[in-house]
């Protein structure tokens, strides 16, 4: 046999020698089950203690604190919509106290004043109130007079309730009774009916207290006289309005 394939059966014996162990060791690795008992035990921090402190500190654990948060906002957010929300069959007493144009043949006989009205509401649901309103104004220009005399009874309709903030129209009849004195001779004072209509706004201060401005028109129908020209006219109102609710 040859040198060079006696060196060559050498490098290969030594080759086998040494990567039959390495073969051994991973077929061992492979066939062997994993077992809880040989992996490494991974050590947890024990919170009991700290949470028993927390509680006995703050008085109560986080959750808890996180319930009573949730329960605080839920009756703020309660009382909020509350204090805003309109209450019904309440009755209401207040003034208008504002400026009254006289239009039409009034404006003849007298100068436009600031007079005093007398309000009453009763809210019947949360759109819609009864308003009801009376006035006597008497206005002078030169030696003419106009006075005006009024009560009337209105539906008042919210266009919006925002927070404690509300518009609305208002509108119905009424009874009156003008009389105007022209050329020295007071016209026959009769009582005659009328339309009014108008609008404003409402602030409720809170459960008791509201403010206001509003603006009404009141249109008396003519009234017939037996010795005179009939007396036809109208006038406008703006007023600042405050009620006590009840």
């Amino acid at each position: 046999m040859s040198k060079k394939k006696i060196a060559t059966i050498l490098m290969a014996y030594l080759a086998m020698s040494c990567f039959k162990p390495s073969l051994s060791l991973a077929q061992a690795n492979k066939s062997r089950p994993f077992s809880l008992s040989t992996s490494p035990k991974i050590k947890t921090p024990d919170t009991t203690k700290d949470l028993k402190e927390d509680k006995a500190v703050g008085g109560g654990t986080k959750n808890d604190d996180i319930e009573e948060r949730d329960a605080n906002t839920q009756f703020g957010a309660g009382s909020q919509q509350s204090s805003s929300q309109r209450k019904t069959q309440q009755h209401g007493l207040g003034l208008g106290l504002g400026q009254t144009f006289l239009l039409g043949d009034y404006s003849k006989n007298g100068q436009d004043k600031i007079t005093v009205d007398v309000l009453y509401s009763y809210a019947a649901s949360y759109s819609f109130d009864l308003l009801l309103d009376a006035h006597m104004s008497e206005h002078e220009d030169k030696n003419d007079r106009m006075r005006t005399m009024g009560a009337t009874g209105s539906i008042k309709g919210r266009f919006v309730e925002f927070d404690n903030f509300s518009p609305y129209f208002v509108g119905g009849l009424g009874c009156y009774a003008p009389k105007a004195r022209r050329n020295g001779e007071w016209t026959d004072q009769k009582v005659t009916f009328g339309l009014n209509f108008g609008g404003g706004v409402d602030l409720r201060l809170n459960d008791h207290y509201v403010v206001g401005l509003m603006g009404q028109m009141h249109w008396p129908f003519k009234v017939q006289q037996d010795d005179q020209s009939d007396l036809t006219g109208y006038y406008f109102k703006m007023l600042i309005t405050g009620m006590y609710l009840f």
